[in-house]
C-alpha cells in the first residue's frame, strides 16, 4: 500500500501524491518513458530513500521495518544483474544463500521453479549462452527463490522480441495465480495489458486511473487501453 507518496530530485517533482494499493495476482503499472515507473520502483524496493508518504510490503512499513518487509519482495529490475559466468543452477543457488537459505534447501527449490519457467532444460547452462528470453525468465526464476509475496518487474521485455514477450507475461500471469502473490509489471507497451488486468495508469509522475482495465474502459466511455490512455492523459495535460 502506498499513501501520499511524493519524491522528487532537487526541485523537479517526479511523483506527485500517490495513493494505491495491490491484490494478489497481475497488477500492470503503464505509463510513457518519464512517467515515473521506474522512481517508483526505486522507491518500492528501498533503493531509493522514502520521500513524503507512506509504502507497506504485507503490512510491514518499510522504514520501520524495512528487513522484513523487503524479505516478501522479489525483484525483477530493467537492467540483468545475472552473474554471466555462473551456471542458471549457481545462480540461483547463490541468490538463495544471500536470503539465507542453505544450499540444500536452494537446490530442492532450482528444479520446480525451472520447470515452471520451461528453463530445466538450461539447468547446467553458464548464462552469457542463453538467449534474452532465457535470461529474463531466469530473472523470474531467481527472484522466485525465497518464496515472496509480491514480485516488481520493471519493463521486464524491453529489447525482446515479440513471441518472447508475450511466452514471458504467459508465465508470470499463470505464476501469480498458482503462487498466490501480488506481481507489479510495469510498461510502457499497451499490448501487454488483458482488460481483466488490475491497472495503474501513471503519467507524469501522476496516478489517472487505477482499477480492472474492462471496468475503467465502461467508466470513461472508452472501447479499449488505448482510448483511455489518450483521454485520461490529454486530462492531465489540461489540468
Amino acid at each position: 500500500m502506498v499513501r501520499d507518496l511524493s519524491y522528487g530530485y532537487g526541485n523537479k517533482e517526479v511523483l506527485k501524491q500517490l495513493n494505491f494499493s495491490l491484490g494478489t495476482g497481475f497488477n500492470l503499472l503503464l505509463g510513457p518513458n518519464g512517467a515515473g515507473k521506474s522512481t517508483l520502483f526505486s522507491l518500492l524496493t528501498g533503493l531509493f530513500n522514502r520521500g513524503q508518504g507512506e509504502i507497506e510490503l504485507c503490512g510491514l512499513d518499510l522504514v520501520q521495518h524495512r528487513r522484513a518487509a523487503l524479505s516478501k519482495l522479489g525483484v525483477v529490475f530493467q537492467q540483468s544483474t545475472l552473474d554471466l559466468d555462473l551456471s542458471v543452477k549457481q545462480n540461483l543457488i547463490y541468490q538463495g544463500s544471500l536470503h539465507g537459505l542453505s544450499a540444500m534447501d536452494s537446490l530442492n527449490r532450482v528444479t520446480p521453479i525451472l520447470e515452471k519457467l520451461e528453463l530445466s532444460q538450461r539447468l547446467n547452462e553458464r548464462v552469457r549462452v542463453l538467449n534474452g528470453g532465457h535470461k529474463r525468465r531466469l530473472e523470474i526464476a531467481r527472484a522466485l527463490m525465497h518464496r515472496p509475496k509480491v514480485i516488481l518487474l520493471d519493463e521486464p521485455t524491453v529489447g525482446l522480441d515479440t513471441d518472447s514477450r508475450l511466452l514471458i507475461i504467459e508465465h508470470v500471469r499463470r505464476l501469480a495465480k498458482e503462487m498466490d502473490i501480488c506481481v507489479l509489471w510495469a510498461t510502457h507497451l499497451m499490448d501487454e495489458a488483458n482488460s481483466d488486468d488490475e491497472l495503474l495508469l501513471l503519467d507524469r509522475g501522476q496516478i489517472c486511473a487505477a482499477g480492472q482495465c474492462q471496468k475503467l474502459y465502461t467508466k470513461h466511455g472508452v472501447n479499449d487501453l488505448f482510448e483511455l490512455y489518450r483521454k485520461l492523459t490529454q486530462q492531465v495535460e489540461l489540468m
